[in-house]
């Protein structure tokens, strides 16, 4: 059986192949992931559709084109290949066979991994060579104990600071710094890491760019989650949190505000009856902006629920470009990571995207009182072109009333 790079979407034609997480002479089985292949957009995994032996065609790094075969599963000698098992009609119940008992299996902790790099995959034994690592030292966490591209990640990352970028360069000790290390390391961009660069670009050259800014008293919001979370969880099973507020106000004012949730295609403003809210989400590949559909159907549980699974989809590398598209507004939560204030940039063809912020403790006048309370800086950026500032500005303030008093968004006043 053929292992085929799998179409993930009509305009996409290539992809990397990123990393087998099996090696020639392997046995996989059926569902079990064999290798990630990157595109411009997204991260996938591929799993085997069978069950056997590999055999690798192509190597990890290599581009490829979408429906390439890059290698083999061969069946065990003496088995005939097992493909995924479809559903089965259903057929009159058979007398139960009891199994037989069966000791319970010995439970052995995985062997350790010897400093030989033979048994890794060469994306893997590639990396080790290139951070001059010990592979003994490294824990590894897949079959068997192997090593693979993540445990090596992630030991850099845990590693202390002594441990050099990449080897060096004989007759180059004059780019070495004092400790040893490269002054400069090249590594080529990722495809989605060139797509972001392309976007961005595009999107300050083609659009009239331009952002507003307010801030929002968020103690009414905090009182509210603090309140109602451990309920809300029991519930729904997912935790509360500022995202469906915003997105929930994101919607009402859409509505108030159309030409935030239009696109510009020539000479022609295409307006959305509808509002479709991407999520940005930092990934470790890039970012990523799945889109929530029908964000105005849906209530502040779903939201929740909505946002978690896209994460999940994206730990796996399970999202698809499907996932990626229709986005007709955008919202980023910079907050996350600290920031105070930012201009987000907008996702073209949108004309609108909201960044959130870091809540922090002001002072600010209550009633000609200067008192203390949670603070954020919200901005919008818009494209000035079909968006009027004082649309901007109105859609804004209307964000930060209903946030400020999310009552009105669940009575729709």
């Amino acid at each position: 059986m053929d292992i085929i790079i799998p179409s993930v979407g009509e305009s996409v034609q290539e992809a990397v192949l990123a990393e087998w997480f099996k090696q020639d002479g392997d046995l996989v089985e059926v569902d079990e992931p064999l290798l990630v292949i990157e595109t411009d957009k997204v991260t996938l995994e591929v799993v085997a559709e069978a069950r056997g032996i590999v055999a690798i065609a192509v190597p990890a790094g290599e581009t490829v084109a979408i429906g390439a075969v890059v290698g083999t599963i061969t069946p065990v000698e003496g088995e005939a290949a097992r493909p995924a098992e479809k559903p089965k009609p259903a057929a009159e119940p058979e007398e139960p066979v009891e199994p037989e008992p069966q000791p319970p299996a010995a439970i052995s902790p995985p062997p350790a991994m010897p400093s030989d790099t033979g048994s890794l995959a060469p994306s893997v034994r590639r990396l080790i060579r290139e951070k001059n690592l010990d592979a003994a030292q490294i824990t590894g966490t897949g079959p068997g104990g192997r090593i693979s591209k993540g445990d090596v990640l992630l030991y850099l990352e845990k590693a202390p600071a002594g441990i050099p970028e990449a080897l060096p360069v004989p007759g180059m000790q004059e780019c070495l710094s004092e400790e040893g290390q490269p002054l400069d390391v090249r590594k080529p961009m990722t495809p989605i890491r060139k797509r972001i660069a392309e976007r961005l670009l595009e999107s300050r050259q083609k659009t009239a760019m331009l952002t507003t800014f307010n801030e929002i008293d968020m103690s009414r919001a905090m009182d509210i989650r603090a309140r109602y979370k451990q309920d809300f969880a029991d519930r729904h099973g997912v935790s509360l949190g500022f995202m469906s507020f915003f997105i929930k106000a994101c919607v009402e004012a859409l509505k108030e505000i159309p030409e935030i949730n239009a696109f510009l295609e020539r000479d022609e403003i295409i307006y959305h009856h509808y509002q479709h809210i991407g999520v940005a989400i930092g990934a470790k590949k890039g970012l990523v902006v799945p889109v929530i559909r029908h964000a105005e159907r849906m209530n502040f549980a779903q939201v929740e629920q909505a946002i978690v699974d896209y994460v999940g989809k994206i730990k796996d590398n399970r999202l698809e470009l499907a996932d990626l598209e229709g986005g007709t507004f955008t919202v980023s939560n910079g907050g996350v990571y600290g920031s105070l204030l930012s201009t987000p940039i907008l996702n073209t063809p949108q004309s609108g995207i909201l960044g959130m912020h870091k809540i922090e403790k002001r002072p600010v006048v209550v009633d000609d009182e200067i008192v203390i309370r949670p603070m954020m800086y919200v901005a919008l950026s818009y494209d000035h072109r079909i968006v009027d500032g004082k649309g901007a500005v109105t859609f804004l303030k209307r964000v930060k009333e209903y946030v400020e008093n999310p009552e009105r968004i669940l009575l729709e006043v």
